[in-house]
């Protein structure tokens, strides 16, 4: 886990992700999704750093898939610190993000309040 590039505007967790060896994240000068991510272009319009600090309840952009949608809501919730905790934890317990491709345990769920608590207990 590479926990200084913490979680992306979005919610995803970029400190997990196996493409961060080319991105920066959604704030360096080289995101290479920055000219289409809605999510970006939302939170730099409304001058936050991040979709969990939007008094907002929205399923835009990247927060249409589970995973983002409920790391925002857990963020949001308990902050990104207990967030990046409890990824660094689970990744320990052997949670995976991305297994082949994208899709990772996170992505085994259609229910955003059972995300969560896999989120805080790493099991499921």
């Amino acid at each position: 886990m590479k926990r200084e590039l913490g979680i992306g505007r979005c919610g995803l967790a970029c400190c997990l992700c196996s493409e961060n060896r080319h991105c920066g994240g959604c704030n360096s000068g080289d995101c290479p999704d920055k000219d289409w991510c809605q999510n970006r272009k939302c939170t730099i319009e409304k001058n936050i750093g991040y979709c969990y600090q939007c008094d907002q309840q929205c399923r835009k952009g990247l927060l249409e898939k589970i995973k983002p949608y409920g790391f925002t809501l857990f963020a949001r919730r308990y902050g990104e610190e207990e967030l990046l905790d409890c990824l660094e934890r689970n990744e320990a317990k052997g949670v995976v993000y991305h297994r082949d491709g994208i899709i990772g345990d996170y992505d085994d769920f259609d229910d955003v309040e059972e995300l969560i608590r896999f989120i805080k207990t790493g099991e499921k």
